[in-house]
């Protein structure tokens, strides 16, 4: 089991899968991202949507979960509950349970649409078989469905529903879960909204760019969580701009290519790298956030 205390990180890394030319895990990469984000202090989400979760087969996330406890990096590790069969989840969960994990992260079914009583009935279901605190994570441009606030405000008498991930880009929505969830933990899932989440209570953030910068994010996030209102604000939401230009994860394993991070930029289709055809918006970023870090 776990020893990390998941309200000790304020900064989960949404952890990108490293691929070979030939499209499977490299676990190699793997390793070395593991310890990159263990060495910033950063909390690690494993098999979310930066992750390509969905895209690797049952057999490969299992592999993957395996790997990583193996491992043992330094670092607690959450591990994304997705899809849109319940009795498929919960005999994930059940795997998992039995893993030296500290988190899980729960979506909303996909495609589904589930209405409030649905949403409360499908987590719950959930949280009763997690061994772990769980995360839950609203976020509608991906699953099609907003998530409500009052239908999560039912699921806090379960012991472990720790947090919400709100990633609808909207501050009012995040307000609406801070109002009705005042016992539950509230992190922002978009990396440029930090400052102003920040102001409404933000507990820290989920975070695609922490895959590049690694060191740089987890000092922006300690900032916006002290002293929101004097965190270069502009200066982080132009850099982030390019990580966003096409579907996350695309621009984000492009950089971490052309920083050596991993050796390829492979995706699982239907996302593809040569999607993205411009690479000096990337690069311009990289550099504008290397030089804040070094002034710091």
């Amino acid at each position: 089991m776990s020893t990390y205390d998941v309200n000790d990180y304020n900064l989960w890394t949404a952890l990108v899968t490293p691929f070979n030319s030939r499209g499977r895990v490299d676990y190699d990469a793997l390793a070395a991202l593991l310890d990159e984000q263990a060495m910033a202090g950063n909390g690690i989400l494993m098999l979310g949507s930066t992750g390509e979760g969905l895209a690797l087969s049952l057999n490969e996330q299992k592999k993957v979960i395996r790997f990583v406890c193996q491992h043992q990096p330094s670092a607690p590790i959450m591990v994304a509950v997705g899809g849109y069969n319940l009795e498929s989840q919960l005999e994930w969960i059940e795997f998992c349970n039995q893993m030296p994990i500290a988190a899980y992260l729960l979506a909303a079914p996909l495609y589904a649409k589930p209405g409030p009583k649905g949403q409360e009935q499908w987590f719950r279901g959930l949280l009763e078989r997690s061994k772990f605190p769980c995360m839950i994570y609203n976020v509608p441009s991906r699953s099609g469905v907003e998530l409500c606030p009052q239908a999560l405000a039912n699921l806090t008498d379960e012991r472990m529903f720790w947090s919400v991930k709100e990633a609808s880009g909207s501050v009012i929505k995040f307000n609406e879960f801070a109002k009705a969830l005042p016992s539950i933990a509230i992190y922002s899932g978009d990396d440029a909204l930090l400052p102003e989440f920040s102001v409404l209570g933000a507990a820290g953030l989920v975070s695609v760019c922490a895959n590049a910068w690694p060191k740089a994010t987890h000092l922006y996030v300690e900032q916006c969580l002290e002293q929101p209102q004097h965190v270069e604000f502009n200066l982080w939401k132009s850099a982030l701009e390019p990580l966003f230009s096409v579907a996350n994860p695309i621009p984000v394993k492009v950089l971490m290519h052309q920083k050596s991070q991993i050796a390829h930029p492979q995706l699982r289709l239907p996302l593809t790298h040569s999607e993205l055809n411009e690479y000096a918006p990337l690069m311009q970023a990289n550099e504008t956030i290397s030089q804040w870090y070094a002034q710091q």
